[in-house]
């Protein structure tokens, strides 16, 4: 296996109509609705997003899917990792994903994680609505999610660590009794003919060790604090105002003024994949309740993932792993597929700095 960083995107699949979106949000709702329909907040505010190359797709084309790939690959990426979401045995924009593994293409490495928190409005101004919840009904349900993903985790395409199939669960801290549900699953990977489980817990806390809760290994993603942390350390202005004093407004920094808390940090002892953001800003979906990373760039971006590499550069070789957030979050401006505005500048960082390691 190369010694080079095995770089692990995260992919969402919600660019395809589903029945749900279209009853919570109006007939054809997709991601990109809201990313179309942004609007500047603010003087020099980079909005809306519009896609290049891929233009507007929809992921039931499976065409689409292959052009995704090639582009991936070209840049030195290895796989994508698609959300998957399971409340209680009920699934929600599993078409991308479960096509992808019936159809064996696009012929690309891929792994899931299992984006378990439950679904609101918090993201479109009304918090208080549960449109799905997410739920632990208990073993049985734990033995049905692990039987509809052990086809993937059998596919030659699956990512493996030391061999062992690659699971990210995105909130291990809301499973409850979450040790003995990791050792169900790993048991019933035995079971089942494989080598077993590699399994990443996604936590925003570098300090939490994944070992004692049942976990291989973490992936922390850091972002700058939201509302209040600019109008006490680094205010902004335009036009004279500082920018925490304007209304109607997201929490707004600038990348460069919060490089320290975007760069991965690697806590002694703890097993932890770095997890990188290139650019951040969730207004399209939340308006003034978003987080806006001001001013990114790729070669600010290119710090970042630096240091990195440079965390994982003596790990053994199945373990370098970076995840990428992510290739495709549009309405979260998190998208490192390219836009009218970068084109393919972050993409050329990534295989620029991923070409550099030996």
């Amino acid at each position: 296996m190369s010694a080079k960083p095995r770089l692990i995107a995260f992919y969402l699949p919600q660019f395809y109509p589903t029945p749900e979106n279209d009853e919570w949000w109006g007939k054809g709702f997709t991601e990109w609705t809201n990313t179309a329909r942004a609007k500047p907040l603010f003087r020099g505010h980079y909005q809306p997003h519009i896609p290049a190359d891929l233009g507007f797709y929809d992921l039931r084309v499976p065409e689409t899917r292959e052009a995704q790939a090639d582009m991936a690959r070209a840049y030195g990426i290895e796989a994508f990792c698609y959300y998957h979401y399971w409340f209680g045995g009920r699934r929600i924009l599993e078409r991308p994903f479960q096509e992808v593994t019936l159809s064996g293409r696009p012929d690309f490495p891929f792994c899931v994680c299992w984006a378990n928190q439950s679904w609101t409005g918090i993201w479109h101004g009304a918090p208080d609505r549960v449109l799905i919840e997410q739920t632990y009904p208990g073993d049985d349900d734990y033995r049905a999610h692990f039987d509809y993903l052990l086809p993937a985790f059998s596919d030659r395409r699956y990512v493996t660590v030391d061999g062992n199939s690659l699971f990210v669960i995105y909130r291990p801290h809301q499973i409850p009794d979450v040790r003995r549900v990791t050792d169900l699953w790993r048991g019933l990977a035995i079971k089942n003919g494989l080598p077993g489980l590699h399994l990443v817990g996604v936590h925003d806390d570098p300090h939490w060790n994944p070992v004692q809760h049942g976990f291989d290994a973490s992936t922390c993603q850091r972002l700058p604090q939201r509302r209040g942390w600019i109008s006490r350390r680094r205010p902004m202005t335009w036009a004279g105002q500082k920018i925490a004093e304007l209304r109607g407004i997201p929490t707004v920094h600038r990348y460069q003024d919060v490089l320290a808390e975007l760069m991965p940090v690697q806590e002694p002892g703890v097993e932890s994949y770095p997890m990188v953001v290139h650019a951040w800003d969730n207004s399209p979906r939340s308006g003034r309740d978003g987080l806006v990373l001001h001013e990114s760039d790729p070669e600010l971006f290119r710090q970042v993932l630096k240091r990195a590499f440079e965390l994982r550069v003596a790990a053994p070789p199945s373990r370098k792993i970076v995840f990428l957030k992510s290739w495709n979050e549009w309405a979260e401006g998190n998208h490192l597929e390219p836009d009218l505005k970068f084109g393919h500048g972050f993409l050329r960082v990534v295989r620029e700095e991923w070409e550099r390691m030996q």
